[in-house]
């Protein structure tokens, strides 16, 4: 059965990456949660989408520049709540029995944290959610250095149109394949190339991004990849159940 996975912990739904949202889709009976994780210059562990926090936050400037101290008075636009770190976010998952699919961002430069796959697997561990979790990246080498850092931890490796550009949609395929267990690509490029990925990547590890409505997500599921990444987990689980009681 097809894994749905909540985006950003379901962003059509709630504010993305907050803390309301990640206690609000436990109780939908997703099978896994999506978020991004920053290092700030600070050293703490921000969830937050972009690199920058002009789109989703009360601020202005880069991700990495936000002391402690305005952490805690920053707000989440249209929400009551501040930008959280990881520990945060994992306290609040940690009550609920889903995955994580806990995503490596880069900064506005778009240039890997150092020692951010450190920090990350070191804070799974102190949470005792390693066994729950995919370290997950667009980068190749960020993901070398998640398998060597934390083996024990898997790893997803998302692919879009950009980031397949460098090596061509086979040779990253093929490297990602020797990084990540489980691989999710962008919904339109794996339709322009559906049956070339099924000739690599075994259906059950292959993860489909973002489809929305009724429509897009159906055909998805009917595809029967092994996870769909949904804005609306709700609705992919209605859809899901549905089509289960008709087959």
């Amino acid at each position: 059965m097809t894994q749905i996975v909540g985006h950003r912990g379901g962003r059509n739904l709630w504010p993305e990456n907050s803390l309301t949202g990640f206690r609000n889709v436990l109780g939908t009976g997703v099978d896994a949660v999506e978020f991004d994780v920053h290092l700030s210059d600070a050293g703490e562990l921000l969830v937050i989408h972009d690199a920058t926090l002009d789109r989703t936050a009360e601020g202005t400037g880069p991700v990495r520049l936000v002391t402690p101290e305005q952490r805690r008075a920053l707000r989440l636009k249209d929400s009551p709540d501040t930008l959280p770190t990881l520990a945060e976010v994992l306290e609040v998952l940690a009550e609920g029995s889903c995955h994580l699919h806990v995503e490596l961002k880069s900064d506005e430069t778009g240039t890997p944290y150092p020692g951010l796959p450190e920090r990350v697997a070191a804070t799974l561990i102190r949470f005792g959610l390693a066994g729950r979790s995919h370290m997950t990246s667009f980068n190749l080498e960020v993901l070398e250095a998640c398998k060597a850092t934390a083996p024990a931890i898997p790893r997803l490796c998302s692919v879009n149109h950009k980031s397949a550009q460098a090596l061509g949609l086979e040779q990253t395929l093929r490297a990602a394949l020797d990084r990540a267990d489980i691989i999710a690509i962008e919904k339109s490029l794996l339709a322009e190339h559906w049956d070339a990925v099924l000739a690599m990547v075994p259906l059950e590890q292959l993860g489909a991004w973002v489809p929305n409505s009724e429509e897009d997500i159906g055909f998805w599921l009917e595809r029967r990849t092994g996870y769909l990444t949904s804005d609306d987990p709700v609705l992919a689980l209605s859809i899901r159940d549905r089509l289960a009681l008709s087959a």
